[in-house]
């Protein structure tokens, strides 16, 4: 089966430091695959050149069977590879509901001149409250504008703004980031409520929701994967026990 994305040998040097060093993996249609190391190892860096927001210095990036390595972000996003968690300015003066509904109407390719015609428009919002139900955001907490919505119920907001997108894959940038345990596991249920019917590839520091989630998982450090496999593989990896997760807190 050909993956759905694929990276090829992709290098990304600054100044002496090698970000990505010859790192190729692979994420295949309906799974979620966890992309783990310690601070430093390059996981972002290697986000952002999937996303098209830094140009590898070598290598290719393959989604769907095409070369994406020189599209630009829009022509990506297009095609159907989304990023959580960094794509969106949440408009704080609006209501939760109201920023899904325009994220939806940006899909439809409306102008956002309309928008304000477009909130009363029932396919907007209908569509809107059919992905936040999908998150389970909280029906009561919906009207309430984003200034005074917590952090973790933006964060919940954030992933009902890109699923808007219609993503064939979806890059989660530590989705767990700045929340507190209840939070963390309602997000962690969340995404596995999503898994099988859109591929993810997770970013994560909170090994408690890598090990549950994730179909697979590679481990970066210093820019190269060190091992690739499923949660039970890399737990007995002793390369990754040595490099990694030994050094690893349960909320680290």
């Amino acid at each position: 089966m050909m993956p759905l994305l694929r990276i090829e040998g992709l290098r990304k040097r600054f100044g002496g430091l090698a970000a990505t060093d010859d790192l190729s993996l692979d994420v295949l249609d309906g799974e979620l695959h966890a992309l783990i190391g310690p601070n430093g190892a390059g996981k972002t860096t290697a986000i952002n050149q999937i996303m098209g927001e830094i140009a590898p210095d070598a290598g290719r990036i393959l989604f769907l069977g095409q070369d994406i390595t020189r599209l630009s972000v829009p022509a990506r996003v297009r095609r159907g590879l989304v990023r959580s968690f960094q794509i969106v300015q949440l408009l704080d003066d609006d209501t939760a509901a109201a920023n899904v509904a325009l994220a939806v109407q940006a899909r439809a390719g409306h102008s956002f001149r309309f928008w304000r015609a477009a909130a009363r428009d029932p396919a907007l919002t209908g569509r809107a409250a059919a992905l936040l139900d999908q998150v389970e955001f909280d029906r009561a907490r919906r009207a309430v504008r984003v200034a005074y919505l917590s952090h973790g119920e933006r964060k919940v907001l954030e992933l009902a703004i890109a699923l808007a997108a219609e993503p064939r894959l979806l890059l989660l940038d530590e989705p767990m980031a700045g929340l507190g345990a209840s939070e963390s596991l309602r997000m962690t249920e969340t995404l596995r409520a999503l898994k099988g019917r859109i591929p993810m590839l997770l970013v994560e520091h909170d090994m408690d929701a890598v090990f549950a989630l994730a179909d697979r998982i590679t481990v970066l450090v210093y820019g190269r994967a060190i091992a690739t496999g499923t949660p039970a593989e890399i737990r007995a990896n002793p390369a990754v026990q040595e490099a990694y997760l030994a050094e690893e807190t349960p909320d680290a």
